[in-house]
């Protein structure tokens, strides 16, 4: 985070920058950044605007003396600032822009719970029948443009089509046309703390492209390339969305306002620190500004239409998860003895450099990983309420949260896991286990550090638990990722290197024990976020575990079901469920709930990042290895060989379209984008593999004719050459054979 405001420049606790420009109303000086370059002050927002935002390039009143002030919020990286200039900020501005939140939130509408889409020739009306507006929502079938109406349109005796909806996720721009993306059916998968989670069923996409038949031939094409890939986007797994809580914030980061925002807009809610005197930027409950999680907000980009044009009834806020879209959900209720206790598991996917899974690996420049996945587990009984919080990155740097809660709130512990935070790749190339390729090795501390230091800002101390092999391919991985945190480990960053396969092997999975024998003073120091019967504060989370294999799936999954199981344990234990010394393991029915959540919930962000569920589930479902699972395990391996091959390149393709990771508007070069190389257009793989079995037919078919005419051993030479040849030539090209990614190459 960076503040600026006059000549003075601070970097703060979260990784996006915020800027502070102060100048009095309607003045049009430019203002001087850091680097000397002058800029014209953005246009004041109008006096009905709120004073925080979490939006990238949103601009916020501040209140002060007859002079505005405008916190400018986007998610360009930062790296790390002194604290005191952020106490420098009187506290009276603060409590002035709380106060003028208050004041502000009963003008607000609500968010829009239930809708009636109607269908008209030119154009779509999407009319509030839950009473939450007044107004018509009109998107033009021209060119999507929005605005709000007082009535319908008459169009005589033509009838339109009528159907209910239940959210409108946002607006997505090509290169003529723009297309609105629907909730057409949600499926209501429980409540978190009284509130309703809902799942989304089933998307549709809006057309409006009208305007495509003003366009020239090779728009036409370029659009209707680029809309197929949209077709994705209905299939998008994993969906959660909320009409009244922040499903981007675990129970730890949204605890602790001054004040409550329940009747803003969801998206335009806000917390301001509790208390401003431990505004420290390596605490992670310290943020001046608490707003929901820009890294887990799976529509962010899509919804920037909707928040430009001020339609706040209609701006809903999505999450995929278990990952990897950005929340999964998933709950069970089982009895200890006479007593009802509610689980809830909660994956919070990371947008940042989300992807397939052989086409973001590693991570970027700025440290950010793939498949980072913030996984929080949450106990409730007797009025007690515990929450445990973990990561998975792609062979990046898993956090573990720990968050106790007494009476009606939480108990909170989290975690995380991420790929390796390195510059790698492994692209696929027709071979069953493509070799690793580490980018640019001279950058990996820097890399790493930066990985690190934004886990750091964000969850406190971290513990990085590494499962890669050290032999290999993983082996080059594992040494320059050691090499790297060596460089950087300290009290509050270590690294516990685990070799998951030469430990445990396929089947020996309670050896984990000995990793938890390494980590356990880690989760005792580092405590849990507790708070008594009056909801007020007696102790903090103040670390995270981060674990990483090379997918940050399948052992990984493993790992952290372990870990959120002696979580688990000392949880119930604290609230006196269980005794000293009981486990889980003594109450039968609660143990097995446990497991499946466990491997449900691992499956679920293996088939968002992979297609497969997760290998090696039937550990953490059944508590051993067993036939099916092993006969499984080599099913799903197969299906995974031909996804990653033959599929994920066009599903990359729509992803960082949905994300905005690639911007048709300002890219260049789309048309060479689309477009493959001279020697793609020979590599057809079936084409290539009809043409080998075929030659290897004849020359068998020739073989057994030889005996009669010597002429056709000579054919079946030629035969089994042709043969030969075509499999040398797919071996020597094999990237150019595989369904590759064609927009954005990060």
């Amino acid at each position: 985070m960076r503040i600026e405001s006059g000549a003075a420049c601070w970097r703060g606790t979260v990784g996006y920058h915020y800027k502070v420009v102060k100048f009095p109303a309607n003045a049009t000086t430019t203002t001087t950044t850091t680097t000397g370059e002058a800029r014209s002050p953005p246009p004041p927002p109008p006096p009905s605007d709120l004073p925080f935002r979490f939006f990238r390039n949103r601009y916020i009143p501040w209140p002060s003396n007859g002079r505005r002030h405008f916190l400018r919020i986007s998610t360009s990286r930062a790296s790390s600032l002194p604290h005191k200039a952020l106490r420098s900020i009187p506290k009276t501005r603060v409590l002035a822009a709380s106060r003028a939140m208050k004041k502000e939130q009963e003008l607000q509408p609500k968010l829009c719970t239930k809708m009636r889409l109607w269908e008209f020739s030119d154009q779509y009306m999407i009319e509030a029948i839950d009473g939450a507006s007044n107004s018509y929502l009109m998107i033009s079938r021209v060119d999507g443009s929005l605005k709000s109406v007082d009535e319908l349109p008459d169009y005589g005796a033509t009838s339109p089509r009528i159907r209910n909806i239940f959210g409108l996720i946002g607006m997505l721009k090509l290169v003529a046309g723009t297309y609105a993306l629907v909730i057409t059916n949600r499926e209501c998968v429980g409540s978190h703390f009284g509130y309703p989670i809902f799942k989304v069923s089933s998307l549709q996409i809006l057309p409006c492209n009208q305007a495509v038949s003003s366009s020239t031939a090779e728009q036409n094409k370029l659009e209707s390339e680029l809309k197929g890939l949209l077709s994705a986007a209905e299939k998008t797994p994993g969906l959660y969305f909320s009409y009244e809580i922040d499903l981007t914030l675990s129970l730890q980061r949204s605890h602790g306002s001054r004040y409550e925002s329940k009747n803003l807009p969801l998206w335009r809610q806000a917390i301001l620190a509790t208390q401003l005197q431990y505004l420290d930027p390596c605490s992670p409950s310290s943020l001046f500004l608490v707003q929901a999680d820009p890294r887990f907000l799976w529509n962010n980009y899509m919804l920037e239409v909707l928040i430009d044009n001020k339609l706040d009834p209609y701006i809903l806020p999505v999450i995929q998860g278990n990952i990897l879209s950005f929340l999964r959900y998933q709950s069970f209720q089982a009895n200890i003895g006479k007593q009802i206790v509610d689980v809830i598991l909660i994956a919070r996917r990371c947008t940042r450099r989300t992807g397939t899974r052989m086409w973001r690996r590693g991570a970027d420049a700025e440290g950010y990983t793939a498949n980072f996945v913030e996984t929080e587990q949450i106990v409730q009984c007797n009025g007690f309420t515990a929450s445990f919080v973990q990561v998975w990155e792609h062979l990046s740097f898993p956090t573990f949260m720990f968050m106790v809660d007494i009476s009606i709130k939480a108990f909170m512990p989290t975690s995380v896991r991420g790929s390796i935070p390195l510059l790698w790749k492994q692209i696929v190339d027709l071979t069953y286990k493509p070799s690793f390729e580490i980018v640019r090795p001279e950058e990996a501390p820097q890399v790493v550090q930066r990985h690190f230091l934004d886990l750091r800002r964000t969850y406190g101390s971290v513990l990085a638990v590494d499962l890669i092999n050290k032999h290999g391919g993983e082996g080059r991985l594992n040494q320059v990722f050691a090499n790297a945190m060596q460089k950087i480990a300290s009290d509050e960053i270590r690294y516990v290197h685990f070799d998951f396969h030469r430990i445990c092997g396929h089947i020996h999975f309670e050896r984990l024990s000995l990793l938890y024998d390494q980590i356990v003073d880690f989760l005792k120091s580092h405590r849990y976020f507790l708070l008594d019967v009056k909801g007020e504060k007696l102790e903090e989370q103040q670390g995270i575990v981060r674990t990483n294999c090379v997918d940050c799936l399948d052992r990984t999954n493993v790992t952290q079901s372990m870990i959120g199981r002696r979580i688990l344990e000392s949880q119930l234990q604290r609230m006196g469920i269980l005794g000293n010394g009981e486990t889980i393991d003594n109450h039968v029915g609660f143990d097995e709930s446990f497991k499946i959540l466990w491997a449900d919930h691992g499956d679920d962000i293996s088939i968002q990042y992979s297609g497969t569920a997760a290998l090696k589930g039937d550990f953490v479902r059944h508590g051993k290895r067993t036939i099916n699972g092993v006969i499984g395990d080599g099913c799903n391996a197969l299906l995974r060989y031909y996804l990653n091959n033959f599929c994920d390149g066009t599903k990359q393709d729509a992803i960082d379209l949905l994300h905005g990771h690639y911007i048709v508007a300002v890219s260049r070069g789309l048309t060479s984008s689309l477009k493959g190389e001279a020697v793609e257009a020979w590599t057809s793989f079936p084409i290539a593999s009809a043409l080998v079995l075929t030659g290897m037919m004849l020359a068998a078919m020739s073989l057994r004719q030889a005996q009669h005419d010597w002429r056709h051993l000579l054919l079946s030479a030629v035969w089994a050459g042709l043969s030969l040849g075509i499999m040398a030539f797919m071996k020597a090209n094999g990237r150019k054979f595989c369904n590759r990614p064609r927009l954005h190459k990060p």
